[in-house]
């Protein structure tokens, strides 16, 4: 694709010129391309070039943008006013991976979590994607097997299930000592100006210093800040 987007339109034989492979194979990857609409082939001259299923990858990647832009100013105010760690997480296939992360001077946390992959089950982010995706996208990660990585861990789908109703009645999702003993997090839902659920706003810090009592209250300060940051998106609700 990057020789494509320099190039314009070229041949199956300049293709595999240029990848230095066979032609049978360069005539695989770009079917495979053509059929998932990211390149297209010319039928008089057999010729490709990119194709505009590259538009809908770009969008997909100006969202996680948008969602930056507006919410790096809100983090920074909200790391501030609890004294721990703020990130930002959006839900790529079934994990949760962390785009940003704002640090407060005052957090015990030094770990940078940003681009790494977290489970549903077990994080704040997590379970607020849990909570409103689809009932089979929910039905299907919950088959599991769901791993342990605490005893604080919630691998019971029943369980679960009730979690994410009370996450959708009270508006933001916690967990104590789930992902990491010592560690806990609350988070609240980014919404699209569609109403989609795009990203979470989440808190994290020391189980001795963000208690299961404090939670609530850090969790209406999430709501908030997402509330912020969902209405630069141009969420009117």
């Amino acid at each position: 694709m990057e020789f494509l987007s320099h190039r314009g339109w070229a041949g199956v034989t300049e293709v595999s010129r240029e990848l230095d492979i066979h032609k049978s194979t360069a005539y695989r990857l770009l079917t495979t391309l053509r059929y998932r609409g990211l390149v297209e082939q010319d039928a008089a001259t057999e010729k490709y070039r990119l194709g505009f299923g590259l538009v809908l990858l770009a969008r997909a990647v100006s969202a996680d943008f948008d969602i930056l832009r507006c919410a790096r100013p809100v983090c920074e105010r909200l790391s501030e006013r609890t004294k721990e760690t703020v990130t930002i997480a959006v839900l790529e296939g079934d994990d949760a991976v962390v785009i940003h992360q704002s640090i407060s001077r005052a957090s015990a946390l030094s770990v940078d979590w940003t681009g790494r992959h977290t489970p549903l089950h077990a994080t704040a982010a997590g379970k607020l994607f849990l909570a409103f995706m689809p009932e089979d996208q929910l039905h299907r990660i919950l088959e599991g097997p769901l791993e342990r990585y605490t005893e604080g861990t919630v691998v019971d789908p029943a369980r679960l299930k009730d979690h994410s109703k009370k996450v959708r009645d009270e508006g933001y999702a916690s967990t104590v000592e789930e992902l990491e003993t010592g560690l806990n997090a609350v988070g609240a839902p980014i919404r699209s100006g569609e109403g989609a659920i795009v990203g979470a706003v989440s808190v994290s810090g020391p189980a001795f210093r963000l208690t299961p009592d404090a939670l609530s209250e850090i969790g209406e300060l999430c709501k908030r800040a997402a509330t912020e940051i969902s209405r630069c998106l141009g969420f009117q609700g």
